[in-house]
């Protein structure tokens, strides 16, 4: 499912014409990709932070005002040290016919008979890198972590994804563990 967000196109700013971006309920990005220019853009914080709530890494369509629209995947956000607000997103321009390298989240599902001994969950890494076409990307790596105990580990290898997409993150990374506190 694709998500769009309507977009317009800002000029560089300084801090305080970023920061008064921000306090009108905007949040600036830039768009970059192979082969092209990169642009400077504004969307509503408001329906990015919907967004990201939903905890999914699809791809998303970018609707400028003259009725152009960009496909483009969130690359990299940057948060703010104190508060986490989300200060500037990067977006990556995708090809519908080039292999793009991407982060996919990983959502676990399920509450380990772990916890029920006492143990706590402890998660390392909830993103993985992978490559693929762009149709071929999930939108999200679901994994059910029910029947984990104490001392379990899961790791990438341990994810089941479709052929077409190809894991660029180590297959010995740990994602989440169940541990004694």
């Amino acid at each position: 499912m694709t998500t769009y967000f309507q977009t317009e196109k800002r000029t560089h700013s300084n801090k305080s014409g970023l920061r008064n971006m921000r306090e009108s309920g905007r949040l600036p990005g830039v768009v970059f990709g192979r082969n092209t220019e990169n642009e400077m853009v504004h969307i509503s914080a408001i329906e990015f932070h919907k967004w990201l709530k939903q905890g999914k890494s699809s791809m998303i369509d970018l609707q400028f005002d003259g009725g152009d629209t960009l496909t483009v995947l969130l690359e990299d956000l940057q948060r703010h040290p104190v508060t986490r607000d989300v200060l500037h997103v990067d977006f990556q321009r995708v090809q519908s016919n080039e292999i793009v390298r991407t982060k996919l989240a990983v959502k676990f599902t399920g509450t380990p008979t772990g916890t029920k001994q006492g143990g706590v969950v402890q998660i390392q890494c909830e993103f993985i890198e992978v490559e693929a076409l762009p149709r071929d990307l999930p939108a999200v790596v679901e994994f059910d972590i029910g029947d984990m105990n104490i001392g379990d580990s899961v790791y990438v290898k341990n994810l089941a994804l479709s052929p077409e997409v190809s894991v660029i993150s180590g297959a010995n990374e740990s994602l989440v563990s169940v541990v004694k506190p």
